[in-house]
């Protein structure tokens, strides 16, 4: 975590140096304005809020909440729970000290879920989807003394309460590295000649900064290979719908999509490409939060992963040692945060190979997923992003998050506000 506010530090102080440089485009969570100039240091900089250590709990005492929207027939919520496991194991914290709460919706149940685990004697409690943050917010205005971690959310910052967090892991980061797979295989495929057209598709759950911000990368990760590849992105509207997630990749597939990536969190999709290769048809897919090969033995390159156990042990740890939480926390592959699953069978000679050249430039700093020499946005280069809402209208208002033309995605707060549509891809819903 010092790692990560030496950053935000730095960034904050280039920007108070550069400001009156910066012209171009200012935009939000989910969509932006552009043409727009900052004004002054004032209007543009954001730093996350100091926090103050707390009382250490001994190990032996300590209590933690999980509350999970779905189970483990869920790859996302598998994610976090094989986190939350790794982190008992790399602390020594036994069964009896944690409390799962599986099929939680986005509702007030969340709340209620939340409030019996403070009844129980939970000194912190996570909840791991985005729908669930408000109601954690709640319950933590009503217990001050316990920690409320709403995983993937991004209020804390903003909340008038010492004692709510957000974690977010660089996933645009594994995404990329997921593209460079994806890009492989595509021009072994042109090379080949059994695709002449570099189409690609991606399932997505739904047009948010998270998902956008997961597309583009995994995007660039293939354009950086495949210079002229295009692709579109198909909705379900859902976080996890097998069925919808199929039919979508079938639709990108019929359009003449030849990998399918997805931001979804079922095996749905990777199931129908490999169906759609079994048939005939020249099909592969890039998954997420699991290895995809079981179910798509052949048509599985890889997938985009999340190691939790990252975030989740330094955090919990904290309630240990007594130091701060911070409201924010990210990690990427610096820190483990992000990874890949195994190589599929399908992939493309050289891809190993490629994979640890890139995954050795992310680790140290040579490579950024969103340099803004790699993509424009109506034919222009984007110079200027503010990320920060403030008021609730997904329009940013501070925090510019382009210094000399690299995006920073996920330093000025943990989740991800990359929301920008680059040329090169269409939402087709």
């Amino acid at each position: 975590m010092k790692s990560l506010l030496k950053k935000v530090s730095l960034i904050m102080l280039v920007i108070f140096l550069a400001s009156s440089l910066l012209v171009g485009c200012g935009g939000g969570q989910q969509e932006e304005s552009q043409g727009e100039t900052p004004n002054t240091p004032a209007e543009t900089s954001w730093e996350l809020p100091v926090r103050s250590d707390r009382d250490p709990i001994p190990v032996g005492e300590l209590k933690v909440g999980v509350i999970l929207i779905h189970d483990e027939n869920s790859g996302y919520d598998m994610a976090h729970i094989e986190g939350i496991r790794g982190a008992m194991k790399n602390l020594g914290l036994s069964d009896e000290q944690v409390i799962f709460k599986y099929n939680i919706p986005e509702d007030e149940t969340c709340y209620d879920t939340a409030v019996d685990l403070a009844e129980q004697g939970c000194h912190i409690i996570i909840s791991n989807s985005y729908g669930h943050q408000s109601h954690m917010m709640a319950a933590a205005a009503e217990y001050p003394d316990i920690i409320f971690v709403a995983s993937t959310g991004d209020t804390a910052a903003l909340e008038d309460l010492d004692n709510v967090a957000n974690l977010f892991p660089y996933t645009f980061q594994s995404r990329y590295v997921s593209g460079v797979v994806a890009g492989m295989k595509l021009k072994q495929l042109m090379d080949e000649g059994k695709v002449t057209d570099p189409y690609v598709g991606y399932v997505g759950a739904y047009p948010y900064a998270e998902v956008v911000s997961g597309y583009t990368g995994f995007f660039l990760g293939i354009r950086s290979i495949v210079p002229e590849a295009h692709m579109d992105v198909q909705y379900t509207n859902s976080w996890y719908d097998p069925v919808a997630e199929a039919e979508a990749a079938n639709a990108l597939i019929s359009r003449g999509a030849v990998i399918i990536g997805q931001h979804a969190d079922s095996t749905g999709a990777p199931s129908a490409v490999q169906a759609a290769l079994d048939s005939g048809k020249t099909a592969y897919c890039v998954g997420y939060n699991i290895d995809m090969r079981s179910v798509a033995p052949k048509a599985a390159l890889t997938s985009a992963q999340n190691n939790w156990t990252a975030l989740y042990t330094p955090t919990i740890e904290r309630m240990i040692t007594g130091e701060a939480m911070p409201s924010d926390f990210a990690v990427g592959y610096d820190n483990d945060g992000v990874m890949i699953s195994p190589l599929g069978e399908s992939c493309a000679p050289g891809t190993a190979e490629k994979v640890a050249e890139v995954e050795a430039a992310l680790k140290d700093g040579s490579l950024h997923v969103f340099d803004t020499a790699h993509y424009t946005v109506d034919g222009k280069t984007v110079t200027s992003f503010l990320a920060i809402d403030l008021d609730g209208d997904f329009v940013g208002d501070v925090g510019e998050a382009i210094i000399d033309g690299i995006f920073y995605e996920s330093t000025l707060r943990s989740a991800p506000y990359f929301s920008l549509r680059i040329d090169g891809i269409t939402e087709l819903n």
